[in-house]
């Protein structure tokens, strides 16, 4: 790795904890413009501190947390992983054949129209609680707004090369293979950062909604039971994993154009 590359990891990571900083001074800033929410429902940063580190019970409300933050990144792996490679696959098929990225993108974006809370009764319905609804709710919020990144990755390779393959009788699976998806690359790390998040949100609500697993169903427990300290706690565990899975695949993106000779946008 080069200095430069160095530079640029720092440059992100330095920038990833200034939001985070940021994201922890609106909370505080949020509860001292709504006092009415008042010390009882509300928490500070502080508060979260003490509840997980230095309160007498710190250790089991902690421990019980991270576990549950180990089911919920799970479910949100799976997700990725199912909403990733399909969004993939069908960008391909897209390029492949325009007919059917002509017939079917439209119905897709107009399924994206329909929020996941509305579809989470049907879903569970058809697939029921586990892995299999985690699976589904995460693919769908991963799958559509990677979809069109790598579309749009796969659509801008370099013409002249697709030509050469062309001339020297190649398909177009093969200048795919060969030129359209290396191009894609920084597109693919663009649609996994954007996607991580979202596969993180997808999982928290498939565990309040489907499953009743994971830090998804500790926030909908929580709250009828006035349990807000470990809400606040939930709620500021799952800010800081999506930052750090973000912060990874930012480096690895960084990492892995910097190998392949592309710069960085």
């Amino acid at each position: 790795m080069t200095a430069t590359g160095l530079w640029s990891i720092g440059r992100f990571l330095g920038s990833l904890l200034m939001s985070f900083v940021l994201i922890l001074v609106i909370w505080w800033l949020f509860l001292l413009a709504f006092p009415d929410i008042g010390p009882i429902i509300g928490r500070t940063p502080v508060d979260v501190f003490e509840y997980m580190f230095t309160a007498p019970d710190a250790a089991e409300s902690r421990a019980e947390i991270l576990d549950n933050l180990w089911i919920t990144l799970t479910d949100a792996a799976i997700g990725f992983v199912v909403g990733m490679t399909a969004a993939i696959l069908t960008a391909a098929l897209f390029v492949l054949s325009r007919p059917a990225a002509q017939t079917f993108m439209p119905i897709a974006m107009l399924l994206r129209s329909v929020p996941l809370v509305a579809m989470t009764p049907l879903i569970t319905l058809i697939v029921g609680r586990g892995v299999a609804v985690v699976a589904v709710m995460g693919g769908i919020v991963v799958f559509f707004p990677a979809l069109v990144m790598i579309m749009t990755g796969l659509a801008n390779a370099p013409r002249q090369i697709n030509d050469v393959i062309t001339v020297y009788g190649g398909s177009s699976a093969t200048a795919l293979r060969m030129a359209a998806i290396p191009a894609a690359v920084p597109s693919l790390f663009s649609a996994a950062k954007v996607s991580v998040p979202g596969a993180i949100v997808g999982a928290t609500v498939a565990e309040w909604l489907g499953t009743n697993k994971g830090l998804g169903a500790t926030l909908q427990q929580a709250l009828p039971a006035a349990a807000y300290d470990e809400l606040w706690a939930s709620v500021l565990v799952i800010t800081v994993a999506s930052i750090v899975v973000y912060a990874v695949v930012g480096v690895a993106e960084t990492v892995v154009l910097a190998r392949m000779g592309m710069q960085q946008n």
